[in-house]
This record gives C-alpha cells, sequence and structure tokens, in this order.
C-alpha cells in the first residue's frame, strides 16, 4: 500500500489524480502547504470527488500547514510518492531534492522554465527513485489510434521529408484562461499569469507537443536521447482584461509581481508560442495561444496535420466538429477503396473495436470514434498514478522515456532562451 504526499498543490492537475478511487493507495493522503486560496481549491475539490453521487471517493486529506511546506514533508517523510503540481518556477529544484531524498515523485509540467533548471532536471532523471512526468497524451485513445496509423507503413508511408513545402508535423493548439473543470469555474492562482512562474508560451503547452511529436517519431532508427534542432522561434503576449483576471484569480486586483505587465486595462500574459524544429529528419512546427474566455457551449480548439508519403493524417477539434476530435485520413495517389482496406485492417478488433472509418471524398476517410473510448483528459491523470504505482511496485524503469524526457526539455531550454528578447520586449 502505498501512501500519496501532496506538496503545494497549486494546480487542479495534483487534484485530478485522486478522480477515481486507487485499490494500491492509502484513503489518508498527506498535504504539505502554506495555507490560502489554493489550498482551500485543491481540498474542495478532493471533497467533491468524495461527494459525487456516482463511483465517490473516500479521500481523508490530512493537511500540514507550514512556513516551509518542503522541509516539513521531507522530516515527515508519511510516505512513499509526492505529487508535485503548483508553481513551476523553482519547480526543477524542488523536484531534485525529493529525488535526492529518495522519494519517488510525478511532477506536472513544465519542470523548466528557465535554462538553468536543466541541470536539475538531469539529475532528476539520472538514476534512483522515480521522477516522472504527467504527461497524458500518450494515454489518450485518439493519440494512441494516430501512433497506430502513422506506424503503418500502408497507410501513413513514413514521413514525407523530400522537396515538401510545409512541415511534415504541424501542430496547433488554442486554451483558454477561464474554463470551467469538473462542471465548476477554474479558479487559477495570480502566479499562473506570470511567466516567471508559470513558464513562458515557449515551454508551457510545447511541453505536451514536442512530448507527442518525440512519440510519433519514435518507431524511427535511432536513440531515445535525440534533442531536437531549433530552426525559428517566437513568442507573444494574450491580452487579459483586468477585470476577468480578478474573476478567475479572485484576487482584489493586480499583485505587485504583476504590475510591470499592465497596460492599459488589461496584463500582459506571455503566454503563446510558434516553434519550428527538425526531429529525426521531420521538420515539425507547434503554435500554442492562450484566450481569454471559453465560450458557453464551446471548447479548447486543436488542430494537428501529419503528412506522410501514403497518407496525410488530421486531427482537429473545433467549432466544426462540436468541439469532439474529428480524424481525417486522406490517401496519395491511391483510390479510396485501397485507403479504405488498409484502414480495415488496422482497425479490426482488439483494442479498436467498435471504430469505423467511413469515405467522406474520393481518397477520404473519417474515422468515428465512439465517445465510450474517447474519455477526456481528466480521466488520464490517475491512470497516470497508477502507472507510475506498478512501475514502483515491479521495480520497472522507463529509461527511454526518462532519455526522451530529458532531451526535450534540452530543446525546450534552448527555445526558453531564443524567446527571451520577445519576452522582454512584452515586459516580463
Amino acid at each position: 500500500m502505498h501512501t500519496l504526499s501532496f506538496l503545494e498543490p497549486g494546480h487542479f492537475h495534483a487534484t485530478l489524480t485522486l478522480r477515481t478511487a486507487h485499490a494500491a493507495v492509502s484513503p489518508e493522503v498527506f498535504v504539505y502547504a502554506s495555507p490560502g486560496p489554493e489550498l482551500d481549491d485543491f481540498l474542495a475539490l478532493v471533497e467533491r470527488f468524495n461527494r459525487r453521487a456516482e463511483r465517490p471517493t473516500d479521500w481523508r486529506p490530512r493537511v500540514r500547514l507550514s512556513a516551509d511546506p518542503l522541509d516539513q514533508l521531507l522530516v515527515e517523510r508519511p510516505g512513499d510518492v509526492v505529487v508535485l503540481a503548483g508553481k513551476n518556477g523553482g519547480k526543477a529544484r524542488v523536484l531534485r531534492r525529493l529525488h535526492a531524498s529518495g522519494l519517488h515523485v510525478l511532477a506536472d509540467k513544465p519542470w523548466l522554465v528557465e535554462p538553468a533548471d536543466l541541470a536539475e532536471i538531469r539529475a532528476s532523471l539520472a538514476g534512483g527513485p522515480i521522477a516522472r512526468e504527467m504527461m497524458t497524451g500518450r494515454r489518450d485513445a485518439i493519440g494512441r489510434l494516430v501512433k497506430r496509423l502513422v506506424d503503418d507503413p500502408e497507410v501513413f508511408g513514413g514521413f514525407a521529408t523530400e522537396g515538401a513545402a510545409e512541415p511534415a508535423i504541424e501542430q496547433e493548439s488554442v486554451h483558454h484562461f477561464e474554463k470551467r473543470v469538473d462542471g465548476a469555474p477554474l479558479r487559477r492562482p495570480w502566479w499562473f499569469f506570470d511567466a516567471r512562474v508559470q513558464g513562458s508560451g515557449a515551454v508551457d503547452i510545447p511541453t505536451h507537443l514536442v512530448d507527442q511529436a518525440q512519440w510519433l517519431l519514435d518507431a524511427a532508427a535511432g536513440t531515445p536521447g535525440e534533442v531536437p534542432s531549433l530552426l525559428a522561434a517566437r513568442g507573444w503576449s494574450t491580452r487579459l482584461p483586468v477585470d476577468v483576471f480578478t474573476r478567475i484569480t479572485g484576487a482584489d486586483g493586480v499583485p505587485p509581481e504583476l504590475r510591470g505587465a499592465v497596460e492599459g486595462d488589461a496584463l500582459r500574459v506571455f503566454s503563446n508560442a510558434e516553434l519550428t524544429y527538425r526531429l529525426r529528419g521531420v521538420t515539425v512546427r507547434a503554435t500554442t495561444r492562450w484566450e481569454v474566455s471559453l465560450p458557453p457551449g464551446s471548447g479548447d480548439t486543436s488542430r494537428v496535420v501529419l503528412r506522410g508519403r501514403a497518407a496525410e493524417i488530421r486531427v482537429e477539434q473545433s467549432a466544426e466538429t462540436l468541439f469532439r476530435r474529428r480524424v481525417v485520413v486522406e490517401g496519395r495517389g491511391s483510390d479510396a477503396a485501397e485507403t479504405a482496406r488498409h484502414l480495415a485492417r488496422v482497425l479490426a478488433g482488439g483494442e479498436w473495436a467498435g471504430v469505423k472509418a467511413r469515405t467522406v471524398g474520393s481518397a477520404s476517410h473519417e474515422i468515428d470514434v465512439p465517445p465510450t473510448l474517447d474519455v477526456g483528459h481528466e480521466a488520464h491523470f490517475a491512470e497516470l498514478l497508477d502507472e507510475l504505482l506498478g512501475w514502483i511496485d515491479t521495480g520497472r524503469r522507463a529509461a527511454a522515456l526518462s532519455e526522451w524526457t530529458l532531451a526535450k526539455y534540452t530543446f525546450l531550454a534552448e527555445a526558453a532562451a531564443a524567446t527571451a528578447r520577445d519576452a522582454a520586449a512584452a515586459g516580463r
């Protein structure tokens, strides 16, 4: 039986690890934090999980208030696993201290906010207890399906790299500062809007997108530790009205730490970036953007285009798709019947039972993924915790994943440095 400790749980991802019960986890969990709204929000969401009508949980938080929660945790050590999801600035140093003390850590992204964090990350991945990143994309059903299609030579044919006018992998995501989680308005801490604490646009959401590109390309020859080569990088700000900032954070006004980013009646939040790079001979472009408020009935949007020699695969979530992800495979140089045969073979039985491809053009096919398979982002955090506990119990180390993680942050350190001039121009 494992006992969990939560250190300064300032991000709702920490709570999502407790969204379901875990047979291998004691219901008594320890929370080391300083008093404030972030702790209150964490405990309120845990209580909501405990009281819900369907599949209620039975978590019993034991709160340890302290002016120095990390030191108190390291002295008391009530368990063997620490969940770390809060301020990103300084996270790499905290992670290293926990790891050096013999504790396994499940830590939210990004681990790196400034290039100097890289040395701490390298040490935490070098052996000893497991340091695992909260990276949910590889558990996603549609992500796994796309990975399966890309790996099939008859469906996709490998990435198009010769004479290509556009990147072979193109990723775009749009998120919103003001949104709802588990049916309730999401309150974010004020520091979420400070790139020095949360991480800039070059290192926050791109942590996910670079991970996905690494995963899509890991079937190619080469070592897991290959570092992407940065070709171009730019960053820019989103203007967040002060009244929306106070509504999201519950703050009375703009704190002193953010006043240098105030421009008129809005904050400049350095949250957006476009990175172009090459990995294993493939050009990738990743664009991430934050907008202010999520309109009622809508959702975050995303678009992925994968250009192969035999087909182009597109994954889109937008108003046009009713904010459910749509997967389209468009064959190149083949008729619709040939593409359909290859897709039918890949989708036959097993994990993809109930997933169907239907023709929507001369060589295009839309793949319908039932909602029962596409369970959503929030469900994956508890699965990540289960996976980590399984590794601990069996003594397994995912060495290749650690190498990919280090390579990713080596690249993101370069991207952060490359966009530092843009950050300075934005007043951050």
